[in-house]
């Protein structure tokens, strides 16, 4: 289950994982071509808020992170 739904969109990606960075620099023969990043997370970030939820699922505070399927790591909007 991918959890990519309400994080937009941002910056450049460099990860060679990612298959559209991959796709670049293969197109670019061989030159590392950074791509948009459109993160891939799989699974919720963390720590999430203890006593705050929404919905069903807890706050994220400030200093929340989410790991990208590609290799980054992605920060909630302050």
């Amino acid at each position: 289950m991918l959890l990519s739904v309400n994080i937009l969109p941002f910056g450049l990606c460099t990860s060679p994982a990612n298959p559209a960075v991959a796709a670049a620099t293969a197109a670019a023969l061989g030159v590392l071509t950074p791509m948009p990043c459109v993160p891939v997370t799989v699974a919720p970030c963390v720590p999430g808020a203890v006593k705050v939820r929404v919905g069903m699922f807890p706050a994220l505070p400030n200093t929340a992170m989410c790991n990208c399927m590609w290799g980054g790591v992605s920060f909630p909007a302050l």
